[in-house]
């Protein structure tokens, strides 16, 4: 198996979690979030991380109601992707990140409290959990 590293991003319209993660362990770890106004983040400090890690693809996180449906945040992580795609020419995959922010809250309480409850560390934890799951879910890829 190819290694391969990868950037996530759990996209959210104050807050984008990211996370870096490597094919061959099938593992990831949360980097700091990026402020976002209304859904636009810094485009340069996403440049700095694409430079810096140099992904080979990056996956984004797509919210999605409990039953599959799409929401109005839906379309916007969509166009994110696009963006992403469009500006830097990277390879991107939409994911579904049903209860991710579920679960990183969660596994964050249990190992530190409401104090550890940040909104960027949430949403980078969150991007973890994504990129581990879309590992699991592309074993081939």
């Amino acid at each position: 198996m190819v290694n391969m590293t990868l950037l996530a991003f759990d996209f959210g319209t104050k807050s984008i979690g990211v996370a870096v993660g490597q094919r061959l362990t099938g593992t990831a770890r949360s980097l700091e979030a990026l402020k976002a106004q209304d859904g636009i983040p810094d485009w340069s400090k996403i440049e700095l991380l694409l430079q810096e890690w140099q992904p080979e693809r990056v996956i984004i996180g797509l919210p999605l109601n409990m039953d599959g449906t799409e929401q109005p945040l839906t379309a916007r992580a969509r166009k994110f992707a696009n963006r992403l795609h469009g500006r830097f020419g990277v390879q991107t995959d939409l994911h579904d990140e049903r209860l991710s922010t579920v679960e990183a809250r969660a596994d964050l309480f249990a190992h530190g409290g409401f104090k550890a409850l940040t909104k960027g560390r949430v949403d980078s934890l969150s991007a973890v959990i994504i990129l581990e799951s879309w590992f699991e879910n592309n074993p081939a890829i």
